[in-house]
């Protein structure tokens, strides 16, 4: 297994001089930021944080926010990533469940964090620290940081140690932790580095939150192989592009609603991606004509992974984007996939039924909660909760999540076969398909839209191209909803248990 606690300072020694970190104005060498990483963790030390502690942080994309993801497993603590759109409420009970023994936070998070006092009273005083000043009561991290030394021994870690607490979005109640060994994150690492043909002059490009997983799928292997990892502070379209070419990126990962953004941008234009290697759609399903657009304009570079948090995935490679269109692609080396009925017995191809997979990203459970660790994880095997098929060839092709599946006088409707029709209008920009309730049929679909331009479409228009166009009947949607913006998680998914809510208020709703 790779002993991950000492990776940056491997690099720091045998690569110092190549540009580990760029993040705004800073650029770092990988001695620089070897540098940072141990300080960070011998401060960590000094507050008394030990292996096996949690480390939560509340941070968006900053230098600090990425050194904390290296010197937290260098001493053998887990972190835990928190994301500072939490509402305070949900903040203080994440921090409760995880068992936190520090939080590294920033100033624009003081009203939460005044709201959650009792929280944080066991952390106080001493381990609460904000990365951008202190106050009264917390601590500041940069100079506290700054007072530690640079020379730094890392813990041994075995296998099983728990690098990381990811934190799911959640629909009901409280949020599920997935726990992520250090062997789960070396295999992203190794895996990934292959699947996306990775070498150490690669240079990544991260425009999104790096507090979700979906950051790790490159960030582990740019940082193992010693390349470039460029991170932006946040999402935007114009912005990414022109970093893409000012600082020639060879690989980037995007969700659906990112790529969209960046391909509906007045400055998009081929040739300013063209340093691209990779293109990562995952996340959610990119419509296809997205992905046609994609291969089209930049071809060969266009990859799609679909997986979950909790261990399992499959990759669409760039050399089979075209040849598979609609596919997800298959499991890579040393994973494992089926598709069953309700029953667990398995489908042949073409047959719809649950995806189920195994391999060496499996997470070790959710924290504290072996009873759902149990109904996820049965005989080894991840049960995913979405609908899929696969092919004579073992390519998979995702219908919907089971949950989203809509239940019409009996005909079972899978809101994406929709939302590709929808998608094809020229004035929809983005589409969401979702089940309402119906007092004959039980329920039926309603489309909500995002449209290019204000205006260039009616609600009446849409409904009327749209039922002319579905493969059956009972796909007809009953209503469509213009929207200036779809709610979205802080990953930037689109959120449907939203737009479903006010539907089903008084009901009994699917989650």
């Amino acid at each position: 297994m790779l002993e991950l606690a000492t990776l940056i300072p491997r690099h720091a020694r045998f690569r110092p001089d190549a540009t580990a970190v760029v993040f705004g104005d800073e650029r770092l060498t990988y001695a620089q930021f070897g540098a940072r990483v141990a300080r960070a963790a011998n401060l960590l030390r000094s507050l008394g944080i030990r292996k096996g502690d949690k480390v939560a942080t509340v941070l968006g994309n900053s230098r600090e926010a990425l050194e904390l993801v290296w010197a937290v497993p260098a001493i053998g603590a887990a972190l835990v990533p928190l994301s500072p759109l939490l509402m305070p409420s949900g903040l203080a009970s994440l921090l409760r469940d995880s068992d936190a023994k520090c939080l590294v936070s920033q100033r624009s998070m003081l009203p939460a964090l005044d709201a959650i006092r009792a929280e944080l009273a066991p952390l106080l005083p001493g381990r609460v620290l904000l990365i951008d000043g202190e106050t009264r009561e917390f601590g500041d991290y940069a100079a506290l940081t700054a007072a530690q030394d640079e020379t730094f021994v890392p813990e041994s870690c075995g296998p099983d140690d728990l690098f990381n607490i990811m934190y799911t979005s959640g629909t009901t109640g409280l949020p599920k932790g997935i726990m992520h060994s250090h062997y789960v994150r070396s295999m992203y690492c190794l895996l990934m580095a292959a699947a996306y043909r990775m070498t150490p002059e690669s240079r990544t490009l991260h425009a999104g939150a790096i507090v979700f997983n979906g950051a790790y799928v490159t960030m582990m292997p740019s940082f193992w192989l010693g390349g470039t990892y460029v991170l932006l502070p946040q999402f935007d379209a114009e912005a990414t592009i022109a970093a893409i070419e000012r600082e020639r990126i060879t690989h980037i990962v995007l969700v659906p609603t990112q790529i969209i953004a960046i391909l509906s941008s007045p400055q998009y234009r081929p040739e300013r991606l063209a340093s691209l290697e990779c293109i990562l759609s995952l996340g959610a399903p990119l419509l296809q004509q997205h992905k046609d657009r994609l291969n089209a304009d930049l071809p060969h570079r266009f990859y799609e992974l679909y997986g979950l948090t909790e261990g399992f995935l499959t990759i669409l490679d760039r050399e089979d984007a075209v040849r598979k269109a609609g596919s997800v692609g298959r499991p890579p080396q040393h994973f494992d996939m089926r598709i069953v009925d309700l029953d667990g017995r398995d489908l042949p191809p073409r047959e719809i039924g649950e995806i189920v997979g195994r391999g060496p990203v499996r997470m070790q459970g959710y924290y504290k909660r072996p009873d759902l660790t149990q109904q996820a994880v049965k005989g080894g095997w991840l049960f995913s909760g979405d609908m899929g098929y696969v092919d004579e060839e073992g390519f998979l092709y995702l219908v919907d999540r089971k949950k989203d599946m809509i239940d019409s006088g009996g005909m079972k409707v899978y809101p994406r076969d929709v939302e590709e029709v929808v998608a094809r209008h020229p004035a929809v920009r983005e589409v969401a398909v979702f089940g309402v309730p119906h007092e004959k049929w039980g329920e039926t679909p309603v489309a909500a839209v995002v449209l290019r331009e204000p205006r260039s479409a009616s609600a009446a228009e849409l409904r009327d191209w749209i039922n002319e166009r579905v493969a059956a009947r009972y796909q007809r949607v009953s209503e469509v909803l213009v929207l200036p913006d779809f709610p979205r998680s802080a990953a930037g998914k689109t959120l449907k248990r939203e737009l479903r809510a006010p539907y089903w208020a008084g009901r009994e709703q699917k989650i």
